[in-house]
């Protein structure tokens, strides 16, 4: 079907007058006439029927125009999908988030971002390093945000930095250490409370011992999740390593102690990763604006 004609035809009706939908329409009355003819003719079936100096519909034609009217109507929610999707009014964003991230920033970033955003469908997912990045690569997640060593860093992903904090060691306040300075290798023999192997954290306080030649700490109690591992070491068993952003107000509070260990300051890179290449679209652009300024 011809849909110019069609739009044509729509507006002779809803105008009343050919007279009226040519000014309208900014055409002249006889080319409104033709194209109406020959619409008339490609369809096999009358749209008008004589009336005097008006028109009038005939009953196909009446019908024509209530679904015209349906067809025109998607169109125009059609336009305006495409609009805020083009804008970032609308659409879905995916966000694949390591521990450390999505526990302390990612709920304060996706709130405000859908506040400000309310159209916007937000699927975040909490996941280690590897697979967040296998996530970004295989397309099932528009940005990876991620907590961790440097050393991570994925060479085919676009690396925006957003900041870097410090790794503690840290204690129960009663603990014999708190606010003391010591050497790695005795702080190597105080029992760690810890997460789970695969841990980033975990992986690099092993990593640390390997490049001093020291025996690894004994991991006595092992957790899935960070604030289970920060209750028991408040409890008064053990030490942690651990990510400032996660411990600090507890040692402002007097909760936890941090124990300085000599020639050792090691840090977490907070970044944000997208495809490399790949054009971003207007709504990832803007989240990622919003959490560089946060």
């Amino acid at each position: 079907m011809n849909l110019h004609a069609l739009r044509l035809f729509y507006v002779v009706a809803e105008a009343g007058s050919v007279t009226k939908a040519a000014a309208q329409l900014r055409i002249s009355q006889p080319a409104v006439t033709s194209q109406i003819k020959k619409f008339e003719k490609d369809l096999g079936l009358p749209l008008f029927a004589p009336s005097g100096r008006g028109i009038s519909l005939t009953p196909f034609g009446a019908e024509l125009v209530q679904q015209a009217a349906n067809l025109f109507t998607y169109e125009e929610q059609i336009e305006t999908f495409v609009a805020d999707y083009r804008l970032g009014r609308s659409g879905k964003l995916r966000i694949a988030a390591t521990y450390l991230p999505a526990n302390f920033l990612v709920p304060g970033w996706a709130a405000r971002f859908k506040a400000g955003h309310p159209g916007v469908e937000m699927v975040i997912t909490t996941t280690n390093s590897r697979q967040a990045f296998e996530r970004l690569k295989r397309h099932e997640a528009d940005v990876a945000i991620y907590g961790g060593g440097p050393e991570d860093k994925p060479q085919e992903l676009d690396w925006i930095e957003l900041f870097e904090d410090e790794l503690w060691f840290v204690v129960a306040p009663s603990h014999p250490f708190a606010g003391r300075t010591v050497s790695l290798r005795e702080m190597m023999k105080e029992p760690f409370i810890m997460r789970e192997e695969g841990s980033s954290t975990r992986e690099r306080l092993f990593s640390l011992c390997r490049t001093y030649g020291l025996n690894p700490p004994q991991v006595a109690l092992q957790f899935s999740g960070l604030n289970e591992a920060i209750r028991s070491v408040m409890a008064g068993y053990g030490a942690n390593f651990i990510s400032s952003l996660v411990v600090h107000e507890h040692v402002t509070r007097g909760e936890l102690a941090r124990v300085q260990v000599e020639g050792i300051h090691l840090t977490n890179s907070f970044a944000i990763c997208t495809r490399s290449g790949e054009h971003q679209s207007q709504l990832v652009r803007q989240f990622i604006e919003l959490c560089r300024q946060a």
